[in-house]
C-alpha cells in the first residue's frame, strides 16, 4: 500500500513534544533519505525545511542538485522540489540553548525511526558524524566507533536492507568535498541502487515479485 500525502512538509503529521520543530520533508515514496542532526545544527526553523537557513546551505543544496539528488531549490523563496528524496532529522525539535544529551536524542528517536520505516528508502544519506554514527550503528552491522568522516564522505556502505551513503557535515567542507559528493551521487544514480528482494520463488510460475 502506498501512502499518498497532501504535501511534502510533515507528510505523516508528526507531533513531537515541543513547540518548535522541523518536520520531515519530501516524497513519502522516496528512494533516498537524507538524515540530519537537529535544527540547531542543520537549520530549517525559518522555512520548516531541513538543511536550510545556514551559511553553507547554498553550497550544500547546489551539490545535491548537481548530483541529481534534489530536483530544484530556491532558498531565497523557501522552495524545494525534493524529487525522490526525503529529508529529516534524528531530533526534530528545536533545542534552543540546551545542549542535547543522548537521552534527548533517544526520546525523539521513535519519531525518526517511524518516518524511516514508513518511507523505506533504498539509500540512507546521513549528514555529519552523529547522524552517520546512528545510522551505521542501527541499520548496518558495521561498528561506528571513531568514524572518519573525511574517509567515508560520499562513499557507499552496505547496510541491513539499506545502502548507506555518508556525507561530511557541510559546515566542515573544504577542498574538493562538494565535488566528491556530486561525483559520488552521480555514480550512485547511474546504477541500480535499489535494495529489493525477489519473493517470486514462493509463488507459482516463473514471474518475479520484487518487494522493498
Amino acid at each position: 500500500m502506498d501512502y499518498i500525502a497532501d504535501n511534502d512538509r510533515n507528510p505523516f503529521g508528526m507531533t513531537p513534544p515541543c513547540d518548535r520543530f522541523v518536520p520531515g520533508y519530501g516524497d513519502t515514496g522516496a528512494h533516498f533519505h537524507l538524515v540530519g542532526d537537529n535544527p540547531a545544527v542543520h537549520g530549517g526553523l525559518d522555512t520548516d525545511i531541513p538543511f536550510t537557513d545556514r551559511p553553507w546551505s547554498p553550497e550544500f543544496f547546489d551539490a545535491l542538485v548537481r548530483g541529481g539528488l534534489i530536483e530544484h531549490v530556491d532558498l531565497a523563496a523557501g522552495v524545494l522540489d525534493p524529487g525522490q528524496t526525503f529529508l529529516s532529522y534524528l531530533h526534530m525539535c528545536d533545542p534552543g540553548e540546551k545542549v542535547l544529551t543522548d537521552a534527548d536524542y533517544d526520546a525523539l528517536e521513535p519519531f525518526f525511526d517511524a518516518e524511516l520505516r514508513a518511507i523505506t528508502a533504498h539509500v540512507l544519506l546521513p549528514v555529519g558524524a552523529r547522524a552517520t554514527t546512528h545510522v551505521l550503528d542501527t541499520y548496518t552491522a558495521r561498528p561506528a566507533t571513531d568514524i572518519d568522516m573525511d574517509a567515508v564522505h560520499a562513499t557507499e556502505i552496505r547496510g541491513s536492507g539499506w545502502l548507506v551513503f555518508p556525507i561530511k557535515d557541510p559546515s566542515e567542507w573544504d577542498g574538493d568535498d562538494a565535488e566528491r559528493l556530486v561525483d559520488g551521487l552521480a555514480a550512485l544514480k547511474e546504477r541500480d541502487y535499489r535494495q529489493t528482494s525477489d519473493l517470486g520463488r514462493f509463488l507459482a510460475g516463473d514471474e518475479s515479485y520484487l518487494v522493498r
